[in-house]
């Protein structure tokens, strides 16, 4: 099969987020004038090393007004136990609903930038707000942030490393599919 995507795929559903899989999940919070929000975001990613840098996308939602209102967000790294309440966080709130509170998610505050954060999160990137640019297609913003802090919970640290298997983190497929980390292959360079 081959299609161009102006086209149309003719399928009951869109393959292309199943074709770019597993996708790493930011759960991004942030806090505005309107309050805080949680919620996930599967087109996300560390673009760059030093400084760190990441990516997310979507629509002019919550997390990305808030985000560019406040000039900070935080990234939430989802692990399997959190899978539920991830997924309770993206539902179509109403402006001003705190996803934390409604669904039952415990808050900390971040360290470097006035924001909240999951306070069982594996990991969360404390993040301010570089550059903000719209995509092509009507509901498409790309925020880029630089990573000004880090959390890493205790029990995640093994030998040195972040360990992963730990928590398993949550990877998104296509469709209503997500992935658990469990398999770790490692490679030395050539």
């Amino acid at each position: 099969m081959f299609y161009r995507p102006e086209d149309g795929h003719g399928l009951p559903h869109n393959p292309i987020s199943a074709v770019v899989a597993p996708r790493p999940i930011a759960w991004i919070s942030t806090r505005a004038g309107m309050g805080d929000n949680l919620a996930p975001y599967s087109f996300f990613n560390l673009v760059a090393y030093d400084p760190p840098q990441v990516i997310f996308s979507g629509d002019p939602s919550d997390s990305v007004t808030n985000a560019l209102e406040s000039g900070v967000f935080a990234v939430n790294i989802v692990e399997e136990a959190a899978l539920a309440a991830m997924n309770a966080t993206s539902a179509g709130f109403a402006r001003g609903v705190d996803e934390f509170a409604a669904c039952g998610v415990a808050k900390a505050e971040c360290t470097t930038i006035p924001c909240p954060r999951v306070a069982g999160a594996p990991a969360t990137l404390e993040c301010r707000v570089l550059s903000h640019s719209r995509l092509k297609g009507d509901n498409n913003t790309l925020v880029l942030g630089e990573v000004v802090g880090i959390h890493l919970r205790d029990d995640c640290l093994v030998a040195g490393r972040f360990d992963v298997s730990r928590f398993h983190p949550m990877g998104r497929l296509g469709y209503r599919d997500y992935v658990a980390v469990r398999d770790l292959i490692t490679l030395k360079r050539p």
